[in-house]
């Protein structure tokens, strides 16, 4: 895809949301990183669900570690993988607290050594908590990436670092929340709503949907 047909796709994400966010809920860069911990392979809203209730009693690393392994599985086990999960954050909050006096590092290689957390959550956490011009490519990104012809690429490392050179500086901070929304909510995995999504005329996948029949 050629560099004016990429500006006019982001140009156009942002007129149509000018403010793009996580769905996850949070009220600190701690909050954001368990609650993106805890939605691998999980919904947002079942995320969501759980951490209303666990966040007010637990919302520092600390703690977290005095609710104990055994006390946070019970607020988070309507998530899938729920035992891991736990143990992951048990262990996460104990290297904060002895390594990072009790706060989240904004530092990739600090991120990516904490248990459960890989380059996709970094880059979550970069860029929602700290601004970081990062781009954590999920399925959605994946599929959009892809299907679009916006960034093609076999694996989500060659997507991702398409995507780092070929979207606008401008647009950077905020392309991973744009794209994420438009793959949740228009091109779906299934059926890509062609019929109002508002790229389309500027995407290059071939098999459009069309507008369902009344």
């Amino acid at each position: 895809m050629n560099a004016a047909k990429c500006r006019a796709i982001f140009e156009t994400l942002r007129e149509v949301n000018p403010a793009p966010t996580t769905e996850l809920e949070y009220s600190s860069p701690f909050e954001l990183l368990i609650a993106v911990l805890l939605s691998a392979q999980a919904t947002d809203v079942g995320v969501n669900k759980a951490t209303r209730r666990l966040f007010p009693v637990a919302h520092t690393p600390q703690q977290m570690l005095d609710l104990g392994e055994a006390g946070l599985s019970e607020y988070i086990k309507t998530i899938g993988l729920y035992k891991t999960k736990a143990r992951h954050v048990m262990e996460t909050c104990r290297i904060l607290v002895e390594r990072h006096g009790g706060k989240v590092p904004p530092d990739r290689e600090a991120l990516e050594a904490l248990p459960g957390v890989g380059r996709k959550t970094a880059n979550v956490v970069l860029n929602t908590a700290f601004g970081e011009p990062t781009i954590a490519v999920d399925t959605h990104i994946f599929r959009v990436s892809n299907r679009t012809g916006l960034a093609p690429g076999k694996t989500v490392q060659i997507v991702e670092q398409k995507l780092l050179k070929c979207v606008p500086h401008e647009f950077l901070h905020d392309a991973h929340h744009w794209l994420i929304l438009h793959g949740r909510y228009v091109c779906k995995a299934r059926k890509p709503e062609c019929w109002h999504c508002a790229i389309e005329p500027l995407c290059e996948f071939r098999e459009k949907t069309p507008a369902p029949q009344l």
